[in-house]
């Protein structure tokens, strides 16, 4: 309900079928035939380096995590070595 109503107050949706059509005849008009596939190869180039960007971030975060979760551990097992001798 939130969505329709901001879209309807901005005016702004999700392009149909026709405004498809006219806006990759936009394209190719603008960047004409021989410069779509190379438009698209950079376009796959900037796509792929986000997702691996993403993925090098996701896994810092985890070994991050999983460093705390060892520190944790230590400290516990040195509460308790420390509670038998004492």
């Amino acid at each position: 309900m939130i969505v329709s109503l901001l879209q309807n107050i901005l005016l702004f949706s999700m392009p149909g079928g026709s405004e498809w059509i006219l806006i990759l005849l936009a394209i190719l008009l603008f960047f004409g035939g021989r410069k779509i596939p190379e438009l698209m190869r950079g376009i796959g180039r900037g796509v792929r380096e986000f997702k691996d960007a993403k993925d090098n971030v996701k896994s810092e975060l985890e070994a991050g995590m999983q460093e705390k979760d060892k520190d944790a551990e230590i400290q516990q097992l040195k509460k308790q070595l420390a509670e038998r001798q004492g």
